[in-house]
């Protein structure tokens, strides 16, 4: 038998290093975390072919003492689990802190020369301590104010199979701008900077001062367009060990994007990466977004520290919910409720390129100089200041008729438009005046012009009918089926969906066991009737599977169908464009819109009307 034998300290942490330090971002969350934690109020970070030359850190946080410093650069050292915690049960369960593993300096500091200079308040002097590819090459007093600065250089020179790795410099920083931005989100009482250098130069990318609100820290991060075109979310529930809260900022449907990039979750201000979470907001904008666009947001959800376990990857980006299930529907219904309170506006204005095709008609001279083409291609005469000829009465009604004749009035007359009606200032879309291409109704505002799609409107608003009306309720009820489908599964996935079995029944789908791999489904929700029923029951339990084995998991997926049904029931009620309104009918699909939630926008995601203000159509006549 092979002898078995304690590894090197120095491969120890290599061996570590392949999970905490996969790439310069991955160092980068690692020491803005440490600073988070010191209790930083300013961190300053610095780049150099984005992270892969060098990579700095500098915070005005407790410091170090030359002691604390050398054992930060142990394994499994660290501060942020306190003395009360060590040893205890569910100790790792109880940490509020962003770090609690004591690998990621050790681990940097095996694959990177690692330069760690530190002053604790009130000391006379600070301490430097170098370590290049685990080997320690100095130690030493140093010159610094207050705080600490981490300077992380040559990453992976010495594990050249770690270095061809790495995307390009490029790349990489794309990556780190993404860790800072994020943890700079979720701490908006901290200042951040971030710089980089290249080619000599310095060049400032973010400079975010202390104690801005959430939404204002949130909008200068993601973009500044958000503040104008989102809804605040703040809502709480009790647990059995505390309150869980949620917070932040959702973008309103109407602007989206087209990848899920701009989707930022956190969990007790740490951010993370969450399928659930990630399917949660999916499910909150199901009825709201095409599929193929995503919801731009900042999520902020806060539970008592046993209700979600953090040590699940090294990276701690992961997590996992005592309650899976609970979380997900917390989220799912705080972001409807948050968005049927404040979006029934739609995205702010008309879209800029839109507005840029709106093109001046040139104006030309009253009266042409020299000889040109005038209109029906006649001549203009040349201008000349003698008189013109033929000056009798008879010459000049000639002359009228011949310009009648050439120049055709306009067939149709100018009528003075009905003043805005009192009470139509209280009315957010204002009085219809009329009916473009029978689809798009022209309403005057109070502030403005404003354009609605009557097909995407009318469809939002019959699909809350429906809701208002009880028609879920309707929908979940059972169609039994004459001859049962028995659906072969995993033996795995027939356990998930027999735990389940009773919170599905609750949406009309009745299963029981038909031995160790197939179930037997009686019956079919009254909705979904000739649905299949194999495709329904896979994914079911790969929902299950990806959510936690929670009976009302299932559910959420089938319920999240049974609003898709709601929706293609809605358009196919709704008034198609083309169709011609009266005043009246325009009037009240207006004043519907105003009461109605989630009106600025239709099932699928598009604004169902837009506002031109008046400053805008000043500036198309040149009045502004």
């Amino acid at each position: 038998m092979p002898e078995i034998r304690r590894l090197p300290t120095d491969l120890v942490n290599r061996i570590a290093a392949g999970e905490v330090v996969e790439r310069p971002a991955a160092a980068l969350k690692e020491l803005v975390e440490n600073a988070i934690d010191a209790g930083a109020r300013r961190i300053g970070v610095v780049l150099a072919e984005g992270g892969l030359a060098r990579i700095e850190v500098a915070d005005d946080g407790c410091g170090m003492g030359p002691a604390a410093m050398a054992l930060a650069l142990e394994r499994h050292a660290t501060s942020k689990l306190p003395d009360s915690l060590i040893g205890a049960d569910g100790a790792i369960e109880l940490v509020t802190t962003l770090g609690f593993r004591g690998e990621a300096l050790p681990s940097i500091a095996s694959v990177a020369r690692l330069t760690i200079e530190s002053r604790e308040a009130g000391a006379a002097e600070g301490w430097r301590r170098v370590v290049d590819h685990g080997a320690p090459i100095a130690d030493e007093p140093a010159a610094l104010p207050p705080g600490t600065r981490v300077r992380v250089e040559e990453l992976f020179a010495k594990v050249p199979a770690r270095r061809n790795f790495l995307r390009s410099a490029r790349s990489e920083y794309a990556a780190c701008l993404d860790v800072v931005r994020r943890l700079a989100m979720a701490r908006p009482d901290i200042a951040v900077t971030l710089e980089t250098l290249g080619e000599g130069a310095r060049r400032t990318v973010l400079n975010l001062q202390a104690g801005e609100e959430l939404a204002t820290r949130v909008a200068r991060i993601i973009a500044h367009e958000l503040k104008d075109n989102s809804v605040a979310i703040a809502i709480e529930r009790d647990t059995p060990h505390g309150v869980m809260r949620l917070t932040g900022v959702a973008g309103l449907p109407t602007w989206n994007r087209g990848v899920a990039d701009h989707q930022y979750l956190f969990v007790n201000g740490r951010p993370v990466k969450d399928r659930l979470l990630v399917g949660a907001v999916r499910g909150a904008y199901a009825d709201m977004l095409a599929r193929d666009r995503h919801a731009v947001l900042a999520l902020f959800l806060d539970l008592p520290p046993q209700d979600v376990d953090v040590n699940v990857h090294p990276a701690k980006t992961e997590v996992r919910f005592r309650d899976s299930a609970g979380v997900r529907g917390f989220i799912v219904s705080g972001l409807r409720q948050a968005l049927a309170s404040g979006d029934r506006r739609s995205a702010q204005g008309p879209d800029r390129a839109a507005m840029a095709r709106w093109q001046a008609e040139p104006l030309s001279p009253p009266f042409p100089s020299g000889e040109g083409s005038g209109m029906g291609g006649l001549p203009y005469p040349a201008w000349t200041e003698a008189p013109l000829p033929n000056p009798s009465p008879q010459g000049e009604g000639l002359l009228l008729r011949e310009m009648a004749q050439t120049f055709a009035m306009p067939q149709g007359r100018a009528e003075p438009a009905a003043p805005l009606p009192a009470e139509a200032q209280s009315y957010p879309l204002g009085i219809a005046r009329g009916q473009v291409a029978g689809t798009y109704i022209v309403a005057e505002a109070a502030d403005g012009l404003v354009l609605v799609d009557q097909h995407a409107a009318h469809e939002r608003l019959v699909l809350e009918r429906l809701r208002a009306a009880g028609a879920d309720e309707n929908m979940r009820r059972s169609q039994a089926l004459l001859v049962p489908d028995v659906v072969e599964l995993d033996e795995v996935d027939c356990d998930r969906l027999e735990d389940a079995a009773a919170g599905l029944a609750r949406y009309g789908l009745v299963i029981e066991r038909f031995g160790p791999a197939a179930m037997l489904v009686r019956a079919l929700p009254a909705a979904l009737p000739k649905a299949d029923s194999s495709a329904l029951l896979r994914d079911l339990a790969d929902d299950i599977a990806k959510h936690g084995r929670q009976e009302d998991s299932g559910a959420l997926l089938l319920a999240e169908r049974l609003e898709l049904v709601l929706a293609t029931m809605a358009c196919h009620g709704s008034v198609r464009a083309g169709r011609t309104l009266s005043v009246a009918e325009m009037n009240a699909l207006l004043r519907e819109m105003e009461a109605t939630p989630r009106s600025g926008q239709c099932n699928h995601g598009r604004p169902t009307w837009v506002k031109l203000s008046m400053e805008d159509v000043e500036k198309l006549f040149g009045r502004h």
